[in-house]
């Protein structure tokens, strides 16, 4: 049986499983709440090669960040010391549903399903300067967001959609 969106979801593995689990579970690097380890969805290495060659079929990043003209509108921050706070803030102004499940893709082995919250609160658990470029993304392809190795964040949409700039209290990030 072949994966795809509709059936990605039979492919979630154990987080103990997941390669990458160190990051979220290991207390030299991040230990997450218990409730906050529960939302994260692991996928085996199927549903990550999925992933990955959707990623590559679609020509999504034939240019760094994006392929020429595959997105309307394109934003970036740059990830500095102790600017934590403001790329929070940033995710956050992107206008994604909190509740919004998204798909996370580091490389052809590793991805996972998590929610647009979790990804803001603990953004630089997932991606780690120097090593990750990692793809977030739906199955529409309306937006995407890069963390590119090189510690920038590009956000790019077709969405009309524009987040408010207004300085919103968001404290449970």
């Amino acid at each position: 049986m072949s994966i795809g969106f509709d059936n990605i979801k039979g492919h979630i593995i154990k987080l103990e499983d997941f390669q990458l689990v160190w990051r979220f579970a290991d207390k030299k690097y991040d230990l997450l709440p218990e409730l906050h380890l529960e939302e994260l969805l692991p996928l085996d290495k199927s549903a990550s090669k999925f992933l990955y060659d959707f990623i590559l079929n679609s020509t999504l990043h034939d240019n760094i960040p994006f392929k020429k003209d595959f997105f309307k509108t394109i934003d970036n921050i740059r990830i500095l010391e102790n600017n934590q706070k403001e790329i929070k803030k940033w995710l956050y102004r992107r206008g994604l549903p909190f509740d919004k499940h998204v798909y996370l893709s580091w490389d052809e082995k590793n991805a996972m399903i998590a929610p647009w919250k979790l990804v803001i609160k603990y953004f630089d658990s997932f991606y780690y300067g120097g090593s990750d470029d990692l793809t977030i993304f739906d199955q529409s392809l309306n937006w995407g967001l890069l963390f590119f190795h090189e510690d920038d964040i590009y956000f790019g949409t077709n969405n009309d959609f524009s987040a408010d700039n207004s300085e919103t209290d968001i404290k449970f990030i």
